[in-house]
């Protein structure tokens, strides 16, 4: 169908944009997907047709841009594709349809009813004024009235949360609800419990630093090595003491190798070892026993049969300084 308007009266038309957009959508959209919205909700007034590479010269956007976008709207409901194109759905009917689903049926008035005490509705109301210049969509209502019930975050940690996304530029419900799965997976109800946890959280990235710094590199550490030292500082429980003896062990080598300094901390740890002085004392009584071997096999010219089962633990360990 071809715009039959003329340009006069499209120069004094309007394109209604619901103030939902700004509090439900805008945030979490890209700068591409936000074009294509606007667009398409321009085009549906006037029942246009439309070729996706014509879009896409018209916005300056590439043809997998914009069928990204459009494949975003579509996810959260917004376009509808049919056979001859898409229904730009209305989000004011979309977002109606939320607040009223049997599971999700809070208002901001509800939700307060339901909070057990006035601290709740306090942080609540906290929330919408600090965040949201306090013109909360309801539905934020229901979401922070559900995080409170599924995850037993006190009101403190709630607001703590949606500061974190705040700092972040990142204040949408999908990563919001990430942090929150991930503070609750480290145990994180109190605000006290917070605290730790970012105590925590600073010694592991001291450690992080400190022992990419012991290393020589430059750059910065990959998501599989930071892994690694996850698992020693905080699985393993060992400070950078213990792992600095490891450590050592990469002077030795041009490309030092997470792998190998796994395989040597891993290894102290299914021992049982949790001090320096027990893993100094296996090293030296290991490197003793090894080098008997050796000197038995000088003198007789026997393998020992025992040697075998040493092999591994000589290579892991060769050349590994002896504690003074």
């Amino acid at each position: 169908m071809k715009l039959e308007k003329n340009d006069l009266i499209l120069l004094f038309s309007n394109t209604e944009l619901p103030d939902v957009f700004f509090t439900e959508y805008l945030s979490a959209a890209s700068g591409d997907a936000i074009k294509v919205y606007l667009y398409f909700l321009f085009l549906s007034k006037y029942n246009k047709e439309i070729k996706l590479n014509d879009v896409s010269k018209t916005l300056a956007i590439p043809l997998k841009g914009i069928q990204d976008a459009i494949k975003y709207w579509e996810e959260l409901g917004v376009f509808t594709k049919k056979n001859a194109g898409y229904i730009v759905n209305n989000i004011q009917e979309l977002e109606l349809h939320k607040l009223y689903s049997p599971k999700i049926t809070s208002s901001p008035e509800e939700t307060q009813k339901v909070s057990k005490n006035k601290y709740r509705a306090k942080a609540i109301e906290n929330i919408n004024n600090q965040f949201f210049q306090g013109v909360m969509s309801p539905s934020w209502y229901s979401d922070i009235d559900l995080w409170f019930k599924k995850y037993g975050f006190d009101e403190q940690v709630m607001i703590a949360l949606f500061q974190y996304c705040f700092n972040r530029s990142a204040l949408h419900r999908n990563y919001i609800q990430t942090v929150a799965d991930a503070w609750s997976k480290n145990n994180i109800k109190t605000f006290n419990d917070l605290d730790l946890y970012y105590e925590k959280q600073e010694k592991l990235n001291v450690m992080k630093k400190a022992i990419a710094k012991k290393l020589g590199y430059t750059r910065a550490l990959t998501q599989y090595e930071e892994a690694y030292i996850e698992k020693w500082s905080v699985d393993y429980g060992y400070s950078l003491d213990i792992i600095e003896i490891a450590l050592k062990k990469t002077t030795s080598k041009a490309n030092p190798n997470f792998d190998y300094l796994d395989k040597l901390i891993s290894d102290w740890h299914d021992r049982g070892f949790t001090t320096v002085s027990e893993i100094q004392q296996f090293i030296a009584e290991m490197k003793q026993k090894n080098k008997n071997i050796k000197e038995l096999e000088k003198k007789t010219g026997y393998q020992h049969y025992e040697q075998r089962n040493y092999d591994n633990l000589e290579n892991l360990y060769a050349n590994l300084s002896n504690p003074s």
